[in-house]
């Protein structure tokens, strides 16, 4: 503390300036901890998503065959393995699939998912046990799951086929026909998706007041007013996030189609994903930069949603 001495008031106290040595070693020690905690996600991000999407890209780009696959002496093409794609008559029809199977399944997985957690937010007796029994098929392996849609699915010995008989319906050739593969391979992946939309949303539900029901029962609204003007609403940004994730799993859905059907019969149930493992691994000649480019598109697609998604978000928060 230094004294200065005035002419009216006497001694002053005036407190001297703090030392910045001891500041600037505790900034730095912080900033060396932020960036050692950082370090593993960055280490994370880096080999298990950036390498691979580079090197994705780079397939894409250049005219690899099995040699030079391994020697990495690949010549570089540009734009001619996307070319090559958009030009292939299979492109439109596997782009058709990707857009029915997509749509298809999340509109179907969303509503039976709402109205499953609506249902099961009664709390009636067994809930909670009936609850985890819908679980069963998001815990199960996909490849017994699709095992099993074949079995069911099967032409001769189904059961599903043997319940369409019981009530006079002729046999389908669920997975054998051109008319009827794309529709079984969505019923299959609406099964395996409706668990994760039901526990989403059921946990949104849980965060509703109670108390905005009880009003608006006492306003005079019914079950329906009720849902759409509160249940719905309030909802929106957990069917957002539910709606975006489902879509960016049913993009890339792969094991489900070729375990079924393996994209068949011609091609009738092709969708991207099976398109880009047909073209990089299913031939006998591989064609590693057309598949990667397949693949790249539907990276490419799911970016895009998932810009929209934020764009949203953030118009949402400054609103």
């Amino acid at each position: 503390m230094t004294i200065v001495r005035g002419s009216l008031t006497g001694p002053v106290n005036v407190p001297r300036s703090p030392v910045a040595g001891p500041v600037t070693r505790k900034s730095g020690s912080q900033q060396w901890a932020a960036w050692a905690f950082l370090a593993p996600v960055t280490l994370y991000l880096a080999l298990f998503y950036a390498y691979p999407l580079y090197r994705n890209l780079d397939l894409s780009l250049r005219d690899y065959t099995v040699r030079s696959f391994v020697q990495g002496d690949a010549p570089f093409t540009g734009l001619e393995n996307y070319r090559t794609v958009l030009d292939d008559p299979t492109f439109a029809p596997a782009l058709l699939h990707t857009v029915v199977f997509t749509a298809v399944c999340l509109v179907f997985q969303y509503c039976i998912g709402l109205a499953l957690a609506v249902f099961f937010n009664r709390h009636f007796p067994l809930s909670a046990t009936l609850r985890a029994l819908f679980l069963v098929p998001w815990l199960l392996p996909l490849i017994v799951s699709a095992s099993t849609w074949s079995w069911m699915f099967n032409s001769e010995s189904g059961v599903v086929n043997a319940l369409l008989s019981t009530v006079g319906i002729d046999q389908v050739n669920w997975l054998t026909s051109p008319s009827w593969s794309l529709t079984s391979v969505i019923i299959a992946n609406i099964w395996i998706g409706v668990p994760f939309n039901l526990v989403v949303l059921y946990s949104g539900l849980q965060s509703i007041p109670a108390g905005l029901y009880e009003a608006a029962a006492l306003d005079g609204a019914g079950p329906w007013r009720r849902f759409w003007s509160i249940t719905f609403p309030l909802l929106r940004p957990v069917s957002a996030i539910t709606l975006l994730l489902g879509l960016v799993y049913t993009l890339k859905v792969f094991d489900i189609i070729w375990i079924m059907t393996k994209g068949g019969p011609a091609d009738a149930s092709t969708t991207f994903a099976t398109w880009s493992y047909q073209l990089g691994f299913g031939n006998l000649v591989p064609a590693f930069g057309p598949g990667a480019a397949v693949g790249n598109l539907l990276v490419v697609a799911a970016l895009v949603f998932g810009l929209v998604y934020v764009r949203a978000q953030r118009k949402q928060a400054f609103s």
